[in-house]
């Protein structure tokens, strides 16, 4: 296999921020002799996130092993996950914002038509749903664990406990139609064909639009990490990517 240096568009205090994780996890189990220093298993997670190259193309550039890439990676992504905001931090963070913005995505999966929990029907694919929470200026403040892609956004708020934690905290939050029914302080557009709404109706969905609009670049965050554009992975593992690319992403917005 040919080898040829490669860029990562990816801030610096992240690869510092995991370099020193790793070298504190490192110390507390003892471990005294690797293949890679801490630092350079901190770029090769990040290459894997940010590129979603295959695990045989890094160990090759990294001059280690296939199985070895994927203990590293795997290590580091567990290590990134339990960093990351619960809901309720998340809720005390969004306490402090004028309101949130919510929308779910589905991250495209590896998987045949026989998948049928994993198929959504909106998006005509196979996938994982995550709900996501932005602040006014769309930057993203939380991501839900992954529910398989036939979920429906109402039903995987229901079950992550957004709803409720929004209602019980006071928070305004925008959402589209697919939340309709969730009352408390979630506010959807109204119901009904376009030309059949009142005027006064038309004008209130259009600012509802403009408002929430600026979800899709919280949504358009996440997916700046290649690998959850099309996760060849088991589906277990997914929620704690996801986890890991939020906290990374907060580090990289708060330095």
């Amino acid at each position: 296999m040919l080898v040829y240096p490669s860029g990562v568009n990816v801030s610096s205090s992240a690869l510092r921020f995991l370099s020193a994780k790793l070298r504190q996890h490192r110390r507390e189990l003892g471990s005294r002799w690797r293949r890679l220093t801490p630092g350079r298993q901190a770029l090769l997670t990040l290459a894997h996130l940010r590129n979603g190259h295959p695990y045989a193309q890094l160990a090759a550039g990294f001059g280690v092993g296939t199985t070895t890439a994927y203990r590293y990676v795997a290590e580091a992504v567990d290590l990134l996950a339990a960093l990351a905001p619960t809901l309720e931090e998340a809720a005390r963070t969004a306490s402090t914002k004028a309101f949130v913005l919510l929308d779910g995505t589905l991250l495209p999966i590896d998987r045949i038509a026989a998948d049928r929990p994993f198929y959504s029907g909106k998006h005509k694919k196979h996938g994982m749903n995550v709900q996501i929470l932005a602040d006014p200026s769309g930057q993203l403040l939380w991501a839900s664990p992954a529910l398989p892609g036939a979920v429906h956004d109402l039903r995987a708020a229901r079950e992550h406990g957004i709803v409720h934690m929004l209602t019980n905290a006071d928070i305004t939050c925008w959402a589209d139609k697919g939340y309709r029914g969730a009352r408390g302080t979630v506010r959807i557009p109204y119901w009904g064909r376009w030309e059949t709404l009142s005027d006064g109706q038309k004008a209130v969905n259009r600012s509802h639009a403009k408002i929430r609009a600026l979800v899709e670049q919280a949504v358009a965050t996440l997916k700046s990490w290649r690998l959850l554009r099309k996760l060849r992975c088991s589906t277990t593992r997914i929620t704690n990517l996801v986890r890991a690319v939020l906290t990374l992403h907060l580090i990289s917005s708060d330095r």
